[in-house]
């Protein structure tokens, strides 16, 4: 394999950015833009090379329409690029939270070839179930979009996934980039550019566009579900009933009471259906609903602590941030709808 694009060599790097019908074109559109940022609007030095040239390109040149429902002009064939420095991969539309594999072997095969050329692989969102087909990132770990993590897991179980991470770096040299649900494709960019054009025009970047690192992860804004369709009818009815009574007290052992099913029985087929211990997945229930709360109304916390059932407010306290990765008022101020945008 060749050597890697370098952090810190002169010159302009070739970044291919890859357009496939599935393809989400906010996230492609935007990389484009942000990628283009320091030469179209005068960040970097003039007297330097612009960090980056970037190009879209796809299986033929061309208009291409994506999953959006808009066309893009595909710039370059990927039949006649030999060589590139780094190739991304947009975040892809799953319809119904499917992907069907092996639906573009031209483009897998050239992704390897690419790869054993020297490039690097970057993966924006949920862009990694095309990048997981060539097969370079099996036993290396990645993060991709929550809402896809069980579906990806399921197709490529040799990729161990992160799904709370914002940003997974892996392989010897670093040559293997994933970022995590949505938006996160701003970090991806921000690293690219201070990687490779030095953290001074990577922060002229970020404040030109009003861009933010997500240094918080991914787990405040994830929405917990409970596995279901597992198959152990006795364990789904548990969750049915908890899903409406979390927050009664002892809410483990009135489970255990109206499955008719001995303790320790019933918290072993509920790990084994749920992937949860019974308390761990009744947390879970009660911070999701102290999350909407929080979100939704003025209640103070000590008062949705007890709503959701904890009597002690230092607990819960700690249990919110343990699990989301925030304190409860941290995340109010987040995700609460700000006043200017309610209706009066």
């Amino acid at each position: 394999m060749n050597g890697r694009a370098s952090s810190k060599g002169p010159g302009t790097l070739h970044v291919s950015l890859v357009a496939l019908p599935d393809a989400v074109v906010s996230t492609l559109a935007g990389i484009y833009d942000v990628m283009n940022a320091a030469a179209l609007m005068g960040l970097a030095d003039p007297d330097a090379q612009p960090p980056f040239r970037i190009e879209i390109v796809g299986e033929a040149s061309g208009p291409m329409w994506l999953a959006s429902g808009l066309p893009i002009d595909v710039q370059q064939a990927i039949d006649r690029i030999e060589t590139t420095d780094i190739v991304i991969v947009p975040s892809v539309l799953l319809v119904s939270s499917q992907w069907q594999k092996d639906r573009y072997p031209r483009l897998v095969g050239w992704l390897q070839r690419m790869y054993e050329s020297g490039a690097l692989l970057c993966s924006a969102c949920s862009g990694l179930f095309l990048l997981a087909e060539t097969g370079v990132w099996d036993g290396r770990d990645a993060t991709v979009h929550f809402a896809y993590a069980r579906v990806f897991e399921a197709l490529y179980p040799a990729v161990p996934i992160h799904p709370e991470r914002v940003l997974v770096v892996s392989g010897q040299q670093e040559e293997l980039i994933s970022s995590g649900a949505s938006a996160t494709w701003h970090d991806l960019v921000l690293y690219l550019t201070a990687r490779h054009a030095g953290a001074t025009i990577a922060q002229e970047v970020a404040r030109s566009f009003a861009l933010q690192w997500h240094h918080d992860g991914l787990r405040p804004y994830m929405v917990f579900e409970g596995r279901i369709g597992h198959g152990d009818g006795e364990i789904e009815s548990a969750q049915q009933w908890l899903a409406r009574h979390f927050a009664v007290a002892n809410p483990v052992e009135a489970m255990i009471r109206r499955s008719k099913l001995a303790e320790r029985s019933f918290k072993r087929r509920f790990v084994v259906a749920t992937g949860l211990a019974p308390i761990d997945y009744v947390q879970r229930l009660r911070v999701e609903d102290a999350k909407r709360r929080l979100e939704r109304t003025d209640a103070p916390i000590d008062e949705i602590s007890w709503r959701v059932g904890y009597e002690d407010p230092a607990f819960f306290r700690r249990l919110f941030k343990r699990t989301t990765g925030m304190a409860p008022g941290a995340y109010r101020k987040r995700f609460r709808i700000p006043d200017f945008a309610r209706r009066s």
